[in-house]
């Protein structure tokens, strides 16, 4: 039922070019506090899922509802300021911009003192607390997922979407940050994971979604996902496609 649900995606159909979808009626739901991971091959539609829901892709078919309201065709920054924020894969902090900077950017339509925000950004993420003078440009890749992630979370949303946060980290740095994102979610806030490190998204995940073609083809708890032979193959690209 849809008032169950923090964020419910109903048949939705959309892409980048006039009859071409890339998402062919994709069903997908988030409950309040929940960490919920999209995987699937490449290709599969999951980042053009992720756009749709945060209105920088409008479907041409289907409905998108966050907190029972119907948010297709909204803006993104109406969509913030519904209480959804979402994190791209690349271009997600200001480079030229102190971390700190970059963190009051991530709140600059709060007319409040700031201040307790960052604190708790900073407490969060110690690592950005002593680096809080240096320009983002500068920061390491995981740092920098970081900053991202502290910067959406300026502006304490009921719902974050990541998209790819773990692309490009070395293996340490990939720890870190899935750490990062499992003190999040247990901190309240529900979390729409798109990831192809599949295996560590599905361990922490309360539900995942397999997408293939465009269509939600697998979905079911994180831990029953991970024991699935069909999950394996369809994801590995191994034996026959489901």
């Amino acid at each position: 039922m849809t008032n169950d649900y923090l964020l419910n995606v109903q048949n939705v159909h959309a892409g980048y070019i006039k009859d071409v979808d890339i998402l062919q009626g994709v069903n997908f739901q988030v409950a309040p506090g929940e960490l919920v991971t999209v995987i699937g091959p490449n290709g599969a539609g999951k980042s053009t899922l992720a756009k749709a829901i945060f209105g920088l892709l409008i479907p041409h078919t289907g409905t998108i509802t966050f907190k029972n309201e119907n948010i297709v065709g909204l803006k993104s920054n109406q969509i913030v300021e519904r209480g959804m924020c979402y994190v791209p894969q690349i271009a997600n902090v200001f480079p030229s911009l102190s971390v700190e900077e970059n963190l009051e950017m991530g709140a600059f339509v709060l007319n409040v003192s700031l201040k307790p925000l960052k604190d708790k950004i900073f407490t969060m993420f110690p690592r950005l607390s002593d680096r809080r003078r240096q320009r983002a440009g500068t920061l390491s890749g995981g740092e920098r997922q970081m900053l991202a992630m502290g910067k959406a979370l300026m502006l304490e949303p009921s719902l974050l979407i990541l998209d790819e946060p773990s692309a490009a980290l070395s293996p340490i740095l990939v720890t870190q940050v899935f750490e990062q994102i499992k003190q999040i979610n247990q901190a309240g806030t529900a979390i729409v994971l798109v990831e192809q490190n599949a295996r560590k998204a599905l361990e922490m995940a309360n539900r995942g979604y397999v997408l293939e073609s465009g269509r939600d083809a697998i979905s079911g708890p994180g831990e029953e996902l991970l024991n699935d032979p069909k999950v394996g193959e369809l994801y590995l690209g191994a034996g026959k496609r489901y």
